[in-house]
């Protein structure tokens, strides 16, 4: 058992899509198909200062978090955000910090 299994299940969830989230190429990828409001078929690289290979590796992240779908079309792959992996990631990130932000908790440090 590694030190993360010892914590909760929704922690361990939590960590893993803000790992995905904590590469820049990935928030620009996923601000690009969000921008598009479209699948993007084709090359997302000609959009991004990255080469195809690493834009394929960040897509691949993103699609094994749920945050991106991708459709084979022929000898390409049609990408687009995946709402419900978006919601998911939300609804944890929220339900993780409304209650610390709840909690206003003041330090008095000298």
């Amino acid at each position: 058992m590694n030190k993360a299994e010892k914590f909760d299940e929704s922690l361990q969830e939590l960590a893993s899509f803000a790992k995905v989230l904590s590469h820049p190429a990935r928030l620009a990828i996923l601000k690009y198909l969000a921008e598009a409001k479209t699948c993007i078929s084709g090359d997302i690289s000609d959009f991004l200062p990255l080469g195809r290979t690493t834009v394929s590796q960040h897509l691949k992240e993103l699609r094994d978090a749920g945050l991106i779908q991708g459709e084979i079309d022929g000898l390409k792959i049609n990408y687009c955000v995946n709402s419900s992996g978006i919601d998911c990631m939300l609804k944890l990130f929220d339900g993780f910090f409304k209650p610390i932000q709840k909690a206003k908790i003041t330090c008095r440090i000298k």
